[in-house]
Parts: C-alpha cells; sequence; structure tokens
C-alpha cells in the first residue's frame, strides 16, 4: 500500500469499536434466526466455532439464516470436524440423483449438493479444522465428484436418444476423457475455483442403439456442452463450478472435444511453451481414467524433455512479464495471486524445476505443487532451508486466499478495501487487525519474491563480464552479429590474444551464416545470439583462445536444434565459465561434450565435476536413475546408463586437468564407474533372459554368474579410453533345461547371458555405447567358448594355459557378479600364481612374449630418430615395467604369499619391496617411471595426442627401467 492509498485509509476508515459492533450484529443476526432444534443438530462445542464461521464469512452466515437447515445436514454426516469420504459423498449424491428426472432436476440436486459440502469445507477451514492443503484436497474431491456423477446421469438419460459410443476391439466402450488442469489437476483447488479442463475422447466411431446416430466427435461434444452447463450455468439455485475450457486446443476457436490422434498431433506441431507448462498439472479427473492417462503418457515427450530444459526459464521469465504488465495496466498490485512475491511465483519456480529437469528425474513428473515442492529439497535442487521457507510462505499466501473467497463465495485473490472485510481477513489469518496482517504478507512477498528472483530472474550481461577482460561484452556482441569491419574484427581478437584472428573471425561468421543458424526458429536465434558474446568472452579469457574457439564451436553447433542447451549455458555463467575452460584443458573433454550434449547438465554443478565420489555413492545414484525407469523400457534404461557413464567419467576428467585428483585417484574412479556399470547391466540381461526362459534351477536367488576384470581393469588402472578385458564364468544349473515359458539347455542359457551383457555394453545408441568389451583372454581365445563353467575354466589353466595366459591372471579379479564364485575364484588364482615354476624357463617365456610385443607394436626407427617414444611398448616402457611384475609373481609367490593380494601394478611394487625381493631404490626406480608414464598416458587421452610422445622428460626413467629388465630378465645378453 503506497502511502496516498495508507493516509486516505486512515481518513475514511471506521474505529476499531464501530468494526466490532458490526461484525456481533452480523453474529447476532445469524443466532437469532436459528430454530430451536439447533441444540439437537449442533452440538455445543460447535457453537463457538459458528460464530467465528459467521464473522468471517457473511455468505456462510446468509445461507444458515435463511436456510437453518443446513445445520442439521452438516450434523448427520460430521463435517464440522472432517470431510465425507469420496465414496460416501459418490453415494450421497448419487442417492439424490435418483431424484432427478431431467437436466433442470440435475442443476438443481448438484447445485443443493455443492452448497451443502462447500458450507463444510469453509466452516473447518475458517474454525481451524483443516489446513490449505486440506481445503484443497476437499474442494478437489468435491469437484471430481460432481464431474463425474453428472457425467454419468446424462451419459444415462441421453442413451435412449444417441445410443452408446461403439466399442473398440477389445470390447470397451468409450466414455469422455475429462483431464483437470491447473489447480484442479494438482488436487489443490482454492475455495472458489473455476476448474479449467481439457475434453478429448479415444477414438473414432458412431454411437449405436440409440434414436439417432451421431459420430464420436459430435456425441462427445454435445456431451461435453451438457457438462458444462450442469455445472457452470447459473441458475436460481447459484451454480456448481465456474468451468474455463480456454486451455484446450487452439482455445476458444478450437473444437470442444478432440479426439487423442489430434490432440498428440496438435501439441506436437503446434504446441507452444505456456502449454507445457499448462500440461504440468493435467490429470484425468472423470470419465474414463485409464484412458486419460494414455493420453497423458501420449503427450508426456511435448511437457518433459528428455535433456535438462534451461528454455524453460525463459518462456516462464515471458509468461511472468505479461503478468506484470495485465497487473500494472489493471492496476492490481494488491493481488496476492498475480502480484509482487504472490502465488504464481511460488508456482512458477516449482514448475521451473519441473519442466527443465522433470524430464530426466520423474520424481518431478506430478501435477502436485505440494508434491513437486518436497521433492526440491531431496533432489538438492534448493536448499532445505529455502524449501522450508517456501512451503511455510505459499501455505500462508493460500490460507488468505481461502480466507478472502470464503467471505462471498467468490474467485478473487484481490486485497479488499472494505474495512469490515480487511477486519474479516486479518482475522481469519490470526491477526489482530489490518496493520498487522498487511506486515506479515510484505514479509511473506518479499521472501518469495527473492527466491523467484534467484531462479527466473534473468542474468545481467554485464554483472557477468569477464573481471579479467578489457573488452566490454557490446563489442563481443558486435563481433557475433558481424557489426565490425574485417580489420576491426581481426584486430579485436589479435588484442584478446587469439593466435589466429582471421580464421576466428572466419569461423565465426560460417556459423552466423549457416544454414542451420539461418533456418533457427526465431526465439532459438534469439537464445543463440544472447549466448554467443559470453561465450567469446570466456573464450577470449583462456590462455590459447584460437584452439578453444575451435573446441567449443562444434558444441555449439551440436546443439543449434536443442536450444534449451543455449538457454542453460546463457542462464548460467558459472556453467558456461566451466564449460570453456575444460574445452581449453583438454580437446577430449571438448570432443565428448560436443558428441554428447547432455553432460552440459553436468556443469551446473562445478563443486562435483572436482569431487571424488565414493564407490558407494556411485551404486546409489545409478540405482536411483534406472529405478525411475520402467524394467521393460531397455531403450531408455540404456540411455541412463551410458549417460551416466559419460556423465561420472567427465567429472574425473575435469578433476584431472583441475589438479585436484592423483594419477592412482583417476583410474580408481574410472574402475569404480566401470564395476558399478557392469553390476547394473548384468541384471539387466538377467532380467530379459528370465522372462523368456524361466530361472535356472538353482540360480533362484541371482545369477550364479561373474565377471573377471583382465588388464586395466583387472589392475584397477582404466584409462579414458580403455577397453573392458572380460571372461565370464558361471555354475551350472541343477537342470539341463530353463524351466520356460521359452525352455533352452542351460548352457545356451548362459551363453546367452554373455552375449546380452556383450550387447548391452556396446550398442551404439544416441549417448554412444558404454565400453568396448575384448574376450580374448577366455579360455582358448576366439576360437573358446564365450562363457565357461568355473571347474571349466579350473581346468583350462591348471592343464593348458600358456605363460602369458599366466601372466594375465596376475592382473586378474573378479568385478561383478556373484560373490561365492568371487571367492572361489581367488582362490583358484592364489593356487595357479603361487605354483613352483622353472624360472629359467619362465623368464625365456616371458621375455619371449615382451620381444614379440616389441616387434610388432613398439615405434619405428624412424620414431626413435625423430626422439619419439612409444609409452607403453618401448623398451623402458610401461609394458616392460608390467612383465617385470607379472615374472616376479609368478616367479617368487610360492615364497612370497603375499604377491598374491594385488593386481594392480604400484602395490605389487610395494609388496616386492616389503619383502625383500628388490631393494628400495629398485622400487623407486619403477614406481617413479610408471607413475610418469601412467600420468602421460592421462594427459594424452585428454589432449587426443596418441601413444608416442616426446622422448624428453622421460630418458632418465627408461634408461633406468631398461637396466634393471636387462639385468633381471636378459642377463646373459649384458
Amino acid at each position: 500500500m503506497d502511502g496516498r492509498a495508507w493516509i486516505s485509509y486512515q481518513e475514511d476508515r471506521m474505529s476499531d469499536a464501530e468494526l466490532q459492533a458490526r461484525l456481533e450484529q452480523d453474529v447476532d443476526a445469524v443466532m437469532d434466526a436459528l430454530p430451536s432444534e439447533i441444540d439437537a443438530w449442533l452440538p455445543r462445542t460447535q457453537r463457538t466455532a459458528l460464530k467465528q464461521v459467521a464473522v468471517l464469512s457473511p455468505w456462510v452466515a446468509d445461507h444458515i439464516r435463511r436456510e437453518p437447515d443446513l445445520l442439521r445436514v452438516l450434523g448427520e454426516t460430521g463435517e464440522w470436524e472432517a470431510p465425507l469420504s469420496r465414496d460416501a459423498m459418490t453415494a450421497r449424491l448419487s442417492d439424490a440423483l435418483e431424484q432427478a428426472s431431467d437436466e433442470p432436476g440435475l442443476h438443481r440436486v448438484l447445485r443443493r449438493f455443492r452448497r451443502e459440502r462447500q458450507i463444510g469445507i469453509i466452516w473447518r477451514d475458517l474454525a481451524g479444522e483443516a489446513g490449505a492443503w486440506a481445503t484443497g484436497e476437499a474442494m478437489t474431491t468435491l469437484a471430481e465428484v460432481c464431474l463425474e456423477q453428472a457425467l454419468t446421469w446424462l451419459e444415462q438419460l441421453c442413451v435412449p436418444r444417441w445410443g452408446r459410443p461403439q466399442a473398440n476391439e477389445s470390447g470397451e466402450r468409450p466414455r469422455l476423457v475429462v483431464l483437470g488442469m491447473g489447480k484442479f489437476g494438482a488436487g489443490e483447488l482454492n475455495l472458489s475455483s473455476d476448474i479449467d479442463l481439457i475434453f478429448a475422447f479415444e477414438h473414432r466411431g458412431t454411437t449405436e442403439g440409440g434414436r439417432r446416430q451421431l459420430d464420436h466427435q459430435e456425441y462427445f461434444t454435445r456431451m461435453g456442452q451438457k457438462l458444462i452447463a450442469a455445472l457452470d450455468q447459473v441458475t436460481a439455485d447459484g451454480f456448481v463450478f465456474r468451468v474455463d475450457m480456454r486451455l484446450r486446443p487452439l482455445g476458444e476457436g478450437g473444437p470442444l472435444v478432440n479426439p487423442f490422434s489430434t490432440t498428440a498431433s496438435y501439441y506436437q506441431d503446434q504446441g507452444r511453451e505456456w502449454e507445457r507448462y499448462a500440461l504440468l498439472k493435467a490429470r484425468p479427473v472423470a470419465g474414463d481414467l485409464a484412458a486419460g492417462e494414455r493420453l497423458l503418457m501420449m503427450l508426456k515427450p511435448f511437457v518433459y524433455r528428455r535433456y535438462i530444459d534451461f528454455g524453460a526459464i525463459a518462456s516462464l521469465r515471458e509468461m511472468k512479464a505479461l503478468i506484470n504488465r495485465e497487473v500494472r495496466r489493471r492496476n492490481i498490485g494488491d493481488n496476492i495471486k498475480l502480484g509482487r512475491g504472490g502465488i504464481r511465483e511460488v508456482e512458477f519456480i516449482v514448475q521451473a524445476f519441473q519442466l527443465i529437469r522433470g524430464g530426466r528425474d520423474t520424481r518431478l513428473q506430478t501435477p502436485s505443487l505440494h508434491d513437486a515442492l518436497s521433492q526440491l529439497a531431496a533432489l538438492e535442487l534448493l536448499p532445505e532451508a529455502v524449501m522450508t521457507e517456501l512451503t511455510r510462505d505459499y501455505v500462508f499466501l493460500r490460507n488468505a486466499e481461502h480466507a478472502l473467497q470464503a467471505q462471498q463465495d467468490k474467485q478473487t485473490q484481490t486485497l479488499p478495501e472494505d474495512d469490515l472485510a480487511r477486519l474479516r481477513l486479518a482475522r481469519a489469518m490470526k491477526c489482530p487487525d489490518w496493520r498487522a496482517f498487511l506486515a506479515a504478507l510484505d514479509e511473506v512477498r518479499t521472501r518469495v519474491r527473492h527466491h523467484f528472483d534467484a531462479v527466473v530472474a534473468a542474468p545481467d550481461d554485464e554483472e557477468h563480464e569477464h573481471e579479467d577482460s578489457d573488452i566490454p561484452l557490446d563489442q563481443w556482441r558486435a563481433l557475433w552479429e558481424e557489426s565490425l569491419e574485417e580489420e576491426e574484427a581481426r584486430s579485436l581478437l589479435l588484442r584478446s590474444g587469439f593466435e589466429d584472428p582471421a580464421n576466428g573471425v572466419h569461423r565465426l561468421n560460417r556459423l552466423r551464416r549457416s544454414r542451420a543458424v539461418i533456418n533457427m526458429q526465431r526465439v532459438a536465434f534469439e537464445r543463440l545470439d544472447a549466448m554467443m558474446p559470453a561465450l567469446l568472452a570466456q573464450v577470449a579469457a583462456t590462455d590459447a583462445p584460437s584452439s578453444t574457439l575451435e573446441r567449443v564451436l562444434p558444441l555449439v553447433e551440436s546443439v543449434l536444434r536443442r536450444t534449451a542447451y543455449l538457454s542453460l549455458l546463457r542462464e548460467n555463467p558459472d556453467a558456461l565459465n566451466h564449460f570453456v575452460r575444460l574445452c581449453a584443458a583438454s580437446p577430449w573433454i571438448a570432443e565428448q561434450i560436443a558428441r554428447h550434449p547432455m553432460l552440459l547438465d553436468e556443469m551446473l554443478s562445478p563443486a562435483l565435476l572436482t569431487s571424488r565420489p565414493s564407490r558407494t555413492s556411485l551404486e546409489h545414484e545409478l540405482r536411483q536413475s534406472l529405478a525411475r525407469i520402467p524394467a521393460e523400457d531397455e531403450e531408455a534404461l540404456l540411455e541412463a546408463l551410458r549417460h551416466f557413464r559419460h556423465a561420472r567419467v567427465l567429472h574425473v576428467a575435469a578433476g584431472d586437468v583441475a589438479g585436484v585428483h592423483g594419477i592412482m585417484n583417476v583410474s580408481d574412479s574410472l574402475t569404480d564407474i566401470a564395476e558399478v556399470v557392469l553390476e547394473a547391466v548384468i541384471q539387466m540381461a538377467w532380467r530379459s533372459l528370465i522372462q523368456k526362459h524361466g530361472v535356472p534351477t538353482g540360480h533362484e536367488g541371482g545369477p550364479r554368474f561373474a565377471v573377471i576384470g583382465y588388464g586395466k581393469l583387472g589392475g584397477i588402472e582404466l584409462g579414458y579410453g580403455s577397453d573392458l578385458d572380460l571372461v565370464f564364468l558361471f555354475e551350472p544349473s541343477l537342470r539341463p533345461e530353463t524351466p520356460g515359458p521359452r525352455v533352452i539347455d542351460s548352457p545356451v542359457f548362459f551363453t546367452r547371458l554373455g552375449q546380452r551383457i556383450i550387447h548391452l555394453l556396446t550398442a551404439i545408441t544416441p549417448a554412444g555405447a558404454l565400453y568396448e568389451v575384448d574376450m580374448r583372454l577366455r579360455p582358448s581365445g576366439n576360437s573358446g567358448l564365450l562363457v565357461s563353467t568355473f571347474d571349466a575354466f579350473a581346468e583350462y589353466q591348471r592343464q593348458q594355459a600358456w605363460t602369458w595366459e599366466h601372466q594375465a591372471l596376475v592382473r586378474a579379479r573378479p568385478v561383478a557378479g556373484h560373490r561365492e564364485l568371487f571367492e572361489r575364484f581367488d582362490g583358484l588364482r592364489r593356487e595357479i600364481l603361487s605354483t613352483s615354476r622353472d624360472l629359467p624357463a619362465l623368464r625365456r617365456s616371458v621375455v619371449e612374449m615382451r620381444h614379440k610385443m616389441r616387434t610388432h607394436l613398439a615405434g619405428s626407427s624412424k620414431d626413435q630418430a625423430e626422439g619419439r617414444f612409444h609409452l607403453k611398448q618401448d623398451p623402458g616402457g610401461l609394458v616392460d615395467i608390467e612383465f617385470l611384475n607379472q615374472y616376479a609373481v609368478l616367479a617368487l609367490s610360492h615364497e612370497s604369499e603375499a604377491l598374491l593380494t594385488y593386481t594392480d601394478n604400484i602395490r605389487l611394487i610395494e609388496t616386492l619391496e616389503s619383502c625383500g625381493q628388490i631393494s628400495q631404490e629398485e622400487a623407486a626406480i619403477l614406481r617413479d617411471a610408471y607413475l610418469a608414464y601412467r600420468a602421460e598416458t592421462h594427459r594424452q587421452a585428454l589432449s587426443k595426442a596418441g601413444e608416442m610422445t616426446s622422448s624428453e622428460g622421460f630418458d632418465e626413467h627408461r634408461r633406468a627401467v631398461a637396466r634393471l629388465w636387462q639385468r633381471w630378465m636378459e642377463p646373459d645378453d649384458v
């Protein structure tokens, strides 16, 4: 309230004594009108409540004064303290409608029924028996029961005239589908709310059995018209609910009722952003509820994007701006719904998160604001304290709305100007007077507006200009818009540190003039235009702007048709900064993000990119993600698995380039990710097979199946692009065949299980593949069985395996599957590796294998002449250290059992030292060289540099490792 309004209010207002006297007169008028039977109708405990309700709601007071028998009816039903259950309400209305012989009779019964329930709902609200949520639920239930019973009655009325709709192939006759929208769909109607509806029907056809045949379009249109009249038409008895149909496809200019196919096509081809917002709250409320759910499933891809959709914020912001302009035009700033810090702003906050993240997190896919609000803190989208404030303040605003509407049963959210109405509102809100209420309201609205601005308000370009840049954002905007002359543009880039300014100008102009940009829709182009200047400013702030620009532009090009990602970067300057810095540091990261734009979502929590999640937290995250997807939707499960893997690897890479993860931590994390994914893939493959073939006997508690990791996976040394070297083992079924429904031999079942696992890991989806898989280390290699029983594997290792296969066993360990098989494999591995061997023969076998690898895989003489070093395969490289460890385990573990404990090279080196097999100096040589090589392999992967590197910086390590190799493995050649 501004100063002039307050002065006017002070001059015109009645005194507190006069106001109190008026309220007492109203109460006396009600009490005087009560008949003598009141003692039997109204418990004495409710007399005080009656006076309070009569004071706060003239509408209730007037009805009780004119029709005291309402007190008897509500006394019989106990609605002073609790609402009728849905079943009791339905039965009561159904019985009453049996007396209605025509539509006017229907109208009378509905209005009488609504009036009785409405008085009970207002009574409980004002007497403190029900809070805002309970009142909203009671109003919603009342509307649903009235809709359903009216529709059922009308359907029966029309059978002689038009018959019934034609049955579908299943023999079911379609009914009108009634979708509730807005607060009705949310289950949170206010005390005098309109009900927003959309009508639809499932399939086309004609009616049958009546005097006149109608096609379904005409039949359901007429049924919808009659239903609206039954509720909305104002008669001598009033109305039931005001009905608003403007949210239907094409609004007031569109058909009243549409078939599902037309409805789905409309939203797919013509649906606007505000209609996504409206459909968030859509819910079947009457008619064919199951068909209504099917319709909403058809519309879900329109409402919820599968990626994080920051484009929704811009749309919500535009809607709020329109509302603000309308508020100013109509001078309704005192509207507690539409005004500053009002009900709509809380709804916008919640629905912004639903639209942005609902496609990814199905817990947000609920029409109920109350339910969605409760999820925001659980999902860590809002701090718990903010959630608590928003919930409390929303309840305050809704209680005020209910108190306003209870006074005259009118749909209003505007603060009253009448002194008596103001006092009633203040008293209903437990405030001593109007000034106290305004103070409380102002505090609430200020908090709501603060949170609204934090979520929905537009970012300030100037506020987020790069602090190290001397170039205003306007200059970058001019560059992007081609407003600068060629020389000016090049000079700008040159001054900003671009190594190749001419190419930078060329690349930007080529992008802006590309067909993809030219053909963008207006809204999409505006998002691109808003994001590019900020992007260029961030690129200019990197150490190598030209190469960084070349890395980020492919991402921009890849998301031109999915412009929510442009909005994401525009709306989140910190995310944009992090994205550019990662691309500057690593072309591999830039390529991954361009290939999988959904990874941009991860930029929203930069702290996550530099933290190292535990194995337990990875398991929990993946389990929660997969649990929200139906088990039968394999495509969606695969997409979720791939996104999880790509996102977690990106987190590791980000921490790597930031220098916050040690060398070993990087591989540990990448290995944890792979193992968590493998466990999930086994379960997916298992579910798929047992649905077709049943559970093999003896495997009822889960598959007695294990995945053994070899190589880098077994050694806990995965890199960014590592394959998974796997071997599959299983325990045979107790019966030779599966129990059905499609019977197959048990060995075939487990072979198919292995094939299914490989398919799930390697299948290409829009999010790429999970991993490349190498199965050549299984018994007999590529010519052997894909899966082996444990006993067959053990027999092969004891009797047929080559020395190199026992070398591989040094770095083998169970990584996923059945724990009992883990223990058996560990026992077998210890047995095989600890066998006493002929050391000269062992040394010859290891050296021969190493020489073969060098011949085929090491760098060429030309590489050596040019000072290039193959990190893995050249003499003195990684593989020499690995072979030294493997030889030591095979040669010494029968004496030093501790060598059987670990599969990774660093801990094997440390164990050799602790067992006295190598000196402290030798251990340091191997450890330092190995860590240096591993760090370089990670750097090469992130920079896409291949496995060749400059010898400079590694010569000392190479020579030291080569000397140890020569001394231990080839002493005769010295």
